[in-house]
């Protein structure tokens, strides 16, 4: 089971727009693809971040002379770092988007946790489904 963190905008009550659940814990996307996810995020401003960490890493692994096993512990543990915020990051963006927390929903997947938070939220299912 995982912990859905559910944030809604209640303007306009388009499910696809405006009810946004977010896993709570690891990415790992995120930690597999670092500042592409943040692009596809359109989180503009972690993903430079995120690409000048990498940067920065691979110049100081240059100047260093660091060993390639080196390279691979530093550049695991900036992605795993990455990981562990990202899915921060993306609730940091829908609060600045007007969205709300409106609750945490426990379930296996993504759809369950939409199903279980519109069973117990009949007004809003039924505001949706019109």
């Amino acid at each position: 089971m995982r912990l859905y963190s559910v944030h809604l905008r209640r303007h306009g009550l388009d499910p696809d727009r405006d009810l946004v659940l977010v896993k709570e814990g690891f990415s790992w996307p995120a930690f597999l693809l670092s500042f592409l996810w943040a692009l596809w995020q359109r989180l503009w401003l972690a993903a430079a971040v995120i690409f000048a960490a990498h940067a920065a890493l691979a110049v100081v692994v240059a100047l260093t002379g660091a060993d390639p096993v080196a390279e691979v512990a530093l550049s695991l543990g900036l992605g795993v770092i990455v990981g562990y915020v990202a899915n921060d990051l993306r609730r940091s963006k829908l609060a600045d988007q007007g969205f709300a927390f409106a609750g945490v929903v426990v379930a296996d997947d993504v759809d369950s946790a939409l199903r279980r938070y519109l069973d117990g939220e009949p007004a809003l299912a039924r505001d949706l489904k019109t």
